[in-house]
């Protein structure tokens, strides 16, 4: 397999000699005699500070220790960019900034990755008034390729394709590596910190299923940040504060005139349903509810302690929702950023961004035509200046590096509005900090409408949460598991079935779109579904426990044994295990989570063809005795589950040894 420390030696040589050589191009820089005219000093500065750059980048690649850098799983696809970014800028210097296509080649006998940014720098050198064949720029940049350890060969094909093939002992060095050293992320850059606000119900207000998108999608996207080894902060933005807990704090006070000295048992639903009923009618209620809105406001004790309670009783009812799909959070409502609103407005004045209209206090931001209203005609915040605090703290206090918000859809322009008017006023740079609103389609009933009970109304999340339990456990009767598990097996079955399918039907589609809510479709286990590849990920486990091959056994052999790639779909199984890391690239950049299952199908796909080619294990024919483990074999079984695994943990997806 070759001596990876040699290999390494040879990486630190060329790069000590490529940082000499910078050095003295920057040493004769520094002699300014030798310029000429004043443009030459300014491009040769300009040089000047490229090869400092440089020098810094190599510096800082030479001070990495190898044996952590090797505990990492590569990303292909980045590594072959940055080969052949140096190669089309050995081939083409003066070209500025060419671009650069390299992507996974869709048909295998065309090799392995494929380059497409000839025909695209083609184009480019035309525009200048260069005619030069896509083919023979192809040919110079293969011709520039600089020595590594990855690729075993390129072709070039058509206009200007350059396929590449890599190597076999290249691979089988990765699968060894992640084996090892478990799946591990691509090392960051530096650690940053990530805020993701999600969830948000409403206090005195039921979970309904449109807060199922938001739960699931916000915790998903935390759990890749976390894997990818950034600090993050889980925020639920809930709605605790605002008029309508006038109405609710003079209801409570007449149902309970007591619920200062004595906990009320309190169901929020019905006091919402009850307190909005009467406010609309009793026109003395009404009074006292606005009333009970100023105490509220003005932090006396006894409206503070009849909010909490309702509070309280808000959150137990969420808790129910969080424990049943795993899900963590750091609760931070409209009422903690209720101090920080005035100095908010105040800044926005002292700019001079405020305009007055009828008596609102309002603030456009540039290219939008609907302004933010900041303070209303009586005096009072909005949830515009609750969203402006909330992020302006988020950026000053918390020092966040990136902040994405996870709503429906149709808040899309409010945020927009608000990310504008904070780069307006200068709280962030868009080039410097990430802000960025991940929104998502609503669920649609089966009958392609929004999804709703068949009285019509808003689906409650726990009775869908409850009804997923129910026909999880009615699929695993119907194929007589509960004649094979053990009790406790079969709860921890039907519970992994039951939320895992919820996630992944969600998940699974990409989240801009409406998706139709289906428990028949989520269920089956076939095609692209969480109840397939739960069982795919059992039966994968289930080949060393049936072959009595131990964890112990496992773990030395992937020190211990190269692992083959001769087959055909040994090869093809190798090369998708190790596109994971591409894959949580791609979500990074676009906080689209459906590719992320489309891999995970499409890994358990390419296993079942590997599995149903490829004898792992062999057996005596009379006997069922095994008389042959092909070891190299075991250790891909082994890898796929290992990044399934990971997989799932990013899907918030919890798999059972035994289904």
């Amino acid at each position: 397999m070759g001596d990876p420390v040699a290999g390494y030696t040879l990486r630190l040589q060329r790069q000590e000699s490529e940082i000499q050589s910078l050095s003295e191009e920057i040493e004769i820089l520094r002699n300014q005699q030798a310029l000429g005219s004043s443009s030459q000093l300014d491009e040769l500065r300009e040089e000047n500070a490229k090869l400092k750059y440089r020098i810094n980048v190599l510096k800082r690649s030479l001070q990495e220790d190898p044996a952590e850098c090797s505990k990492t799983m590569m990303n292909i696809n980045q590594r072959l960019q940055e080969i052949f970014c140096e190669s089309i800028n050995s081939a083409y210097p003066e070209l500025v900034n060419p671009p650069l296509s390299v992507t996974p080649n869709q048909q295998a006998k065309f090799g392995d990755y494929q380059c497409n940014s000839a025909m695209a720098m083609a184009q480019m050198m035309k525009a200048k008034g260069l005619k030069v064949n896509p083919r023979e720029i192809a040919e110079k940049i293969v011709q520039n390729i600089p020595e590594n350890e990855m690729i075993q060969k390129t072709e070039i094909a058509g206009p200007g394709f350059i396929n590449v093939h890599l190597k076999k002992s290249f691979v089988s060095k990765l699968l060894t590596n992640l084996l090892v050293n478990g799946v591990q992320p691509p090392p960051l850059e530096k650690k940053q910190k990530v805020i993701v606000d999600f969830s948000s119900p409403n206090i005195a207000k039921e979970m309904h299923v449109g807060h199922l998108r938001s739960t699931i999608i916000g915790e998903s996207m935390c759990r890749l940040f976390e894997f990818l080894g950034y600090s993050v902060l889980r925020l639920n933005h809930v709605g605790d504060w605002g008029t309508q807990f006038g109405m609710l704090i003079a209801h409570l006070q007449d149902m309970f005139p007591d619920y200062l000295t004595s906990s009320p048992p309190i169901d929020d639903t019905l006091i919402t349903f009850e307190s909005k009923k009467r406010f609309d009618s009793e026109e003395d209620f009404k009074k006292r509810a606005y009333q009970c809105v100023v105490k509220l406001q003005s932090k006396e004790p006894d409206f503070i302690k009849a909010w909490n309670l309702i509070c309280d009783v808000s959150r137990k009812e969420f808790q129910k929702v969080y424990n049943c799909l795993d899900i963590s959070l750091v609760e931070r409502g409209e009422s903690y950023y209720q101090n920080m609103m005035t100095e908010v407005v105040k800044e926005f004045e002292d700019k001079g961004f405020v305009q007055l209209d009828e008596g609102r206090k309002i603030v456009f931001a540039p290219g939008f035509s609907v302004p933010l209203t900041i303070v209303k005609s009586d005096g009072g915040y909005t949830y515009d200046t609750s969203d402006l605090a909330a992020l302006r703290q988020r950026l000053f206090d918390e020092k966040a590096n990136i902040i994405i918000y996870v709503t429906d859809s149709g808040q899309a322009s409010h945020f927009y509005v608000v990310f504008a008017c904070a780069q307006m006023i200068g709280w962030y740079d868009p080039k410097v900090t990430r802000v960025e609103h991940a929104g998502f389609g609503v669920v649609l009933g089966e009958d392609k409408k929004k999804f709703k009970t068949r009285s019509g109304d808003t689906v409650r999340l726990m009775d869908l949460l409850e009804e997923g339990l129910k026909r999880s456990m009615d699929k695993l009767k119907e194929k007589e598991r509960d004649k094979v598990l053990t009790a406790e097996e079969l709860v921890r079955a039907q519970r992994a079935v039951a939320f895992g399918c919820i996630k992944y039907a969600d998940l699974s589609h990409n989240r801009i779109n409406d998706y139709v809510f289906s428990f028949d479709k989520m269920l089956d286990d076939r095609g692209n579904t969480a109840a397939y590849l739960l069982y795919a990920f059992t039966r994968i486990r289930s080949i060393a426990r049936l072959a009595s091959i131990d964890e112990a056994t496992l773990r030395k052999a992937a020190e211990t044994t190269e692992v083959l790639l001769d087959h055909e779909k040994e090869w093809k199984l190798g090369k998708c295990i190790l596109r994971f890391p591409e894959i949580l690239q791609k979500i990074l950049d676009d906080l689209l989570l459906h590719p992320l299952c489309d891999y995970l199908y499409e890994l358990a796909t390419t296993f079942t063809e590997f599995y149903d080619n490829c004898y792992c294990v062999e057996k005596d024919r009379q006997t069922g005795e095994v008389v042959k483990v092909n070891m190299w074999r075991m250790l891909l079984c082994d890898a796929t589950a290992a990044v399934m695994a990971k997989g799932f943990d990013i899907l918030g997806i919890n798999p059972v040894e035994r289904m």
